[in-house]
């Protein structure tokens, strides 16, 4: 039997403050839609990070969240689309990119990649 939590995101990109109740035994992306409720994503299936959010406070269960390395997930990120509400919780929205370049940037800061297809210069 789904047990109901208490989420509150805040949405960086907005700056609104959003308060619903999610259950334990759906994805919380899908549930803050079906409540009205805009965030942002992409693929839908924990393989990208444009839903990714930090968790401030609470605990999630993200099984599927192939594209967040444990080391992100154990810093406290998880990836809305994919997770499930183990408590209460309170998230921000994270920007897609910064969370990327948490992921990939010690792959990647060295400058644009060389290799494979040729790249336009900006």
């Amino acid at each position: 039997m789904a047990q109901f939590y208490r989420l509150r995101v805040h949405h960086r990109q907005t700056g609104e403050i959003h308060d619903l109740t999610v259950a334990s035994d759906r994805y919380i992306l899908h549930q803050a839609e079906h409540q009205g409720y805009e965030l942002p994503f992409s693929c839908r299936n924990g393989a990208c990070t444009s839903c990714a959010v930090r968790i401030r406070s609470g605990e999630v269960f993200q099984p599927e969240a192939v594209g967040l390395s444990q080391e992100l997930r154990d810093r406290g990120y998880a990836l809305l689309c994919v997770s499930y509400a183990r408590s209460d919780l309170e998230v921000e929205t994270q920007d897609e990119d910064e969370v990327y370049e948490l992921q990939f940037g010690r792959y990647f800061g060295g400058g644009r990649v060389r290799f494979g297809l040729p790249l336009e210069d900006d």
